[in-house]
């Protein structure tokens, strides 16, 4: 038979241990949450795993679905994009076979047309004729099918790069380059003040070393415009 007091004893031994173990318990618990508990006061190797917290998952990184569930189409700006780009190989293809230009330039990744490219086949003598719509208008129909598939264009911006393009265009000399203007929320041109009556020569040195000093005013696609 076991004395009573060591019974008691015992008993109270056993609570004690039993509350520390429910008190610990709960600081191991968050310690293990948190990726262990730092040592480095104890010369132990600091455990950073705390900063290992999954990031959330880049939209880059995402399946592209093209847009409905299932539907295996890619999404309406790829296809404006593909579309713009076919039209534009189109009139490439014309300008070399048809329009009197068989060096005439691929586009750009970007589908535009490589304007620097073009501007230096137009400054040789005699080929800047045509250069827009090919020779005789070989390509018109072509070139207003570029237009037509050409993706939506922020037409603020464009009068803003035209506006500073002409501005650069008069201070290198070309005085009578005309500004472009809005119509109707749409970005028009600048250049001729009357195209049917030219004011200044393009095919002249003094032009072309205007448009050479200003062709980075422009935004990709609006070089061939004014």
């Amino acid at each position: 038979m076991i004395p009573k007091t060591i019974s008691r004893s015992t008993s109270r031994s056993t609570s004690r241990l039993l509350l520390t173990a429910l008190a610990v318990a709960p600081v191991l618990a968050l310690a293990a949450a948190c990726g262990g508990v730092d040592d480095t006061a104890g010369g132990g190797q600091k455990n950073d795993t705390v900063a290992d917290v999954p990031e959330a998952p880049d939209a880059s990184d995402a399946p592209d679905t093209g847009g409905a569930k299932d539907s295996g189409k890619p999404s309406a700006p790829a296809e404006a994009k593909s579309e713009f780009y076919d039209a534009q190989m189109t009139y490439v293809a014309c300008m070399r076979a048809k329009g009197g230009f068989k060096d005439f330039p691929d586009p750009k990744l970007s589908g535009h047309l490589d304007w620097t490219k073009i501007n230096e086949i137009g400054s040789q003598p005699g080929r800047n004729e045509g250069i827009k719509g090919g020779r005789n208008g070989a390509c018109v129909k072509e070139l207003r099918a570029v237009g037509a598939a050409e993706p939506k264009v922020d037409q603020q911006k464009a009068y803003e790069s035209m506006l500073a393009h002409a501005q650069c265009m008069r201070d290198n000399g070309i005085s009578r380059f005309t500004n472009p203007t809005m119509s109707a929320g749409n970005a028009q041109p600048g250049g001729q003040p009357d195209p049917l009556s030219r004011a200044y020569d393009e095919e002249s040195p003094k032009y072309k070393q205007a448009r050479k000093a200003c062709e980075s005013k422009l935004l990709d696609g609006l070089d061939g415009m004014q």
